[in-house]
């Protein structure tokens, strides 16, 4: 539309203003245009057109030889550009479409889907870039079955970029390997808090404080009734059942995962909270990005206090659903952060014929 617009308004200005005030500029712009927003052969056609059209005009205007060949010129030069430029969009738009398809590749393999049923839970993920080009960033989930039942973590590794990447295979890979093995919930929060805590100096002369994981690590007993919680400077899950939120938090707050004190906090001083799962009840885990999104007056995301959460959901998948419509209309689409979203919901047992 802006470049038939731009060849309309040219040859209406040569042939009806004043003979100063030629409309070759909107001729020569109209190519332009077209190379940067048209494909390589439809922008082709406008410069072609565009010519013939400047002929044309000068032509019925009268004009000699030399302004004719001059405008010509001028117009064609400016319509090769356009096509240089073209060619130079699409090259960009293929690269940067390989990068994506590769940073996503990336991500499913360091952060895989979790699977749609553990034990007696059914599980429902979702994660949203706060850049929508982005596709990596510090939030991650995992979701295992276990000889000492269903264990889970939901993390946020401060920072971003590949440091932040790294940080993630780490705590990851540390948790899949130890929760096989750890006898309790403080033990395996102990064990990748060592490997995060490793990983950190391996990276530099000094252990750095501020490299720090926030994370909840949670169990589900076998029969899925109990549920342990131990939270490592996370924002706290909730519990969600019969359409109310209640926010569990810990009992005694505790340090991040990967600060390299784990020495001056033996394990055993960790608190475990337990709490009680019934049957159609989901747990809810959240990382920063839903528990800090501001509206435009600057409040923060709650959503024990929304109206619109307060309802039955039929399966975690809705719940997923729901919570991320919800914060993108308390904030209009505007993400400061990445936002990662885990639910587990305990199954109902079936009916007795």
């Amino acid at each position: 539309m802006l470049a038939a617009l731009a060849l309309v308004a040219g040859v209406l200005l040569d042939l009806f203003a004043p003979q100063p005030y030629t409309g070759l500029p909107l001729l020569a712009a109209a190519p332009l245009v077209a190379g940067a927003t048209l494909s390589f052969r439809s922008a082709l056609a406008v410069v072609c057109v565009t010519c013939v059209v400047s002929v044309a005009v000068d032509i019925e205007r009268g004009r000699p030889a030399t302004p004719l060949f001059v405008d010509l010129a001028v117009v064609g030069l400016i319509g090769v550009l356009a096509l240089a430029v073209n060619r130079l969009i699409v090259r960009q738009g293929r690269d940067l479409a390989l990068a994506r398809d590769v940073a996503e590749a990336v991500q499913r393999a360091v952060l895989p889907d979790p699977p749609r049923e553990a034990g007696p839970l059914a599980v429902a993920a979702g994660y949203t870039a706060a850049q929508a080009e982005a596709r990596i960033g510090g939030d991650f989930f995992v979701v295992q079955e276990t000889p000492y039942g269903v264990r889970m973590i939901i993390g946020d590794v401060r920072g971003k970029g590949i440091a932040a990447v790294a940080a993630v295979s780490v705590a990851i890979g540390a948790f899949r390997q130890e929760a096989e093995y750890a006898p309790t919930l403080v033990a395996l929060g102990q064990r990748v808090d060592e490997a995060l805590a490793r990983a950190a100096a391996r990276s530099g002369p000094v252990i750095s404080t501020e490299g720090f994981t926030t994370a909840v690590l949670a169990e589900v007993s076998a029969e899925g009734e109990v549920l342990s919680l131990v939270n490592r400077g996370h924002p706290p899950p909730y519990l969600v059942h019969d359409g109310q939120f209640v926010r569990l938090d810990p009992t005694a707050p505790q340090l991040p995962l990967g600060v390299g004190l784990g020495d001056i906090t033996p394990a055993v001083s960790v608190p475990v909270d337990v709490v009680r799962l019934p049957p159609g009840a989901s747990l809810l885990l959240v990382t920063d990005g839903v528990t800090e999104a501001r509206d435009k007056r600057g409040t923060f995301y709650d959503p024990v206090s929304s109206g619109r959460m307060h309802r039955r959901f039929r399966d975690p998948d809705a719940l997923v659903d729901a919570l991320t419509k919800d914060v993108d209309r308390w904030t209009e689409g505007e993400h400061e952060d990445d936002m990662a979203i885990l639910v587990v919901t305990r199954r109902r047992p079936p009916r007795a014929a």
